[in-house]
């Protein structure tokens, strides 16, 4: 799939252990690896952890459920659903061709919290690393008054006034934020319920937020939002 869409990507090696791809990686040098969970009795966080740095564009190949992908969502590592689907390996691809650098010394940090949000999927997180076109920011979540969606990116408001654009879209970000108190106010907005001050209402209505933004509540939401609140 990689000669077929991407002929400018060399493939120089490749390893069935543990072993063999620590020798490959030490060798070749490569910009990118592809590295499956399961390594025929290992894993491919085995490998990682005998890593000094991890200093190429790490792409995991898995076949773990929903919640795992919250996993990875959250720490802004890349990933691939078994059975490989060429659209969405172009996908990662591209997200890694966007990047300033191939390279990203600081992820050994990210893959140790994945590992550990591996092994405990239903937990609530409490930061989130924000994929941008420079590399990674990491937030804490509730530090997030509202997403906000621009064009294929991600507009985060923080309560320092700050402003990140994530090189996500928005929709990639619904399903973890809505999990962790946060409320698809409209299609181009999620709000983080810990940060509404006031509703006004309306067909669908406006909800202040705390940094005095006024967020648009589509109204096919209204309900479910006033639900949230207890209002009836």
């Amino acid at each position: 799939m990689l000669h077929q869409y991407f002929p400018e990507i060399r493939v120089t090696g490749e390893g069935s252990t543990v072993e063999e791809g620590l020798e490959g990686i030490h060798q070749l040098h490569p910009d990118i690896v592809f590295l499956d969970i399961q390594m025929n009795g290992e894993t491919g966080f085995d490998l990682l952890n005998r890593l000094p740095t991890i200093d190429f564009a790490l792409i995991f190949t898995t076949a773990f459920d929903h919640y795992a992908i919250k996993a990875f969502r959250f720490n802004a590592i890349d990933y691939l659903l078994k059975p490989i689907v060429a659209d969405e390996l172009i996908d990662a691809i591209n997200k890694v061709k966007q990047k300033t650098g191939y390279k990203r010394p600081d992820s050994k940090d990210l893959v140790n919290q994945l590992y550990n949000d591996l092994h405990e999927p239903k937990k609530v997180h409490d930061k989130i690393a924000v994929s941008t076109l420079e590399g990674f920011i990491i937030i804490p979540v509730k530090e997030i008054i509202y997403c906000q969606a621009s064009s294929n990116y991600t507009e985060f408001h923080l309560t320092n006034n700050k402003c990140i654009l994530s090189s996500y879209t928005l929709k990639h970000y619904d399903e973890i934020l809505t999990a962790q108190s946060f409320f698809r106010a409209h299609r181009s907005y999620i709000i983080n319920m810990a940060h509404v001050k006031i509703y006004k209402k309306g067909e669908g209505g406006v909800i202040v937020m705390s940094n005095g933004d006024e967020i648009e509540l589509s109204r096919t939401h209204k309900m479910e939002f006033l639900h949230l609140l207890n209002i009836r």
